[in-house]
């Protein structure tokens, strides 16, 4: 499985980036995770992968738990060519070509969220879901 984060916009403040490569070092002792940032929505939709399964970060989307989120990751891992793509949206959001192209949409909340914060929240979630995935201690799930 290859898990790639799609964002629109940089990583601005030492204390963001910190935690968010906390989690991408953490998720990188299970399966493969990298993060790719685009400048603007127009550079995200020339160069989104055509392959790989595609997850929309959208407020609208499907709320799921923990648990729901760890299982389809399995499923999606073992689909293709497992590679998975999600996306976050500048402060603009994801562009609804995007949003239209993408195979699943997810929320995180119905709240809206800073772009920098949904990218910490998703790695965080896609930490507990390897742990979930391997019953480890972490996500203390029952």
């Amino acid at each position: 499985m290859h898990v790639k984060l799609y964002a629109v916009g940089r990583m601005r403040g030492p204390g963001w980036q910190v935690l968010a490569d906390d989690y991408l070092e953490r998720i990188r002792h299970y399966v493969r995770c990298d993060i790719v940032e685009f400048k603007n929505d127009a550079e995200l939709l020339r160069h989104l992968p055509k392959d790989d399964l595609i997850v929309a970060l959208e407020v609208k989307g499907s709320s799921i738990s923990s648990q729901s989120l760890a299982q389809k990751l399995e499923s999606w891992g073992s689909k293709g060519k497992g590679r998975i793509g999600f996306i976050i949206g500048g402060t603009d959001g994801i562009p609804p070509q995007c949003s239209s192209q993408a195979h699943y949409q997810l929320s995180l909340s119905s709240l809206t969220l800073p772009h920098r914060l949904a990218r910490v929240i998703m790695l965080e979630q896609i930490y507990r879901a390897m742990t979930i995935l391997k019953a480890e201690p972490y996500a203390r799930e029952s």
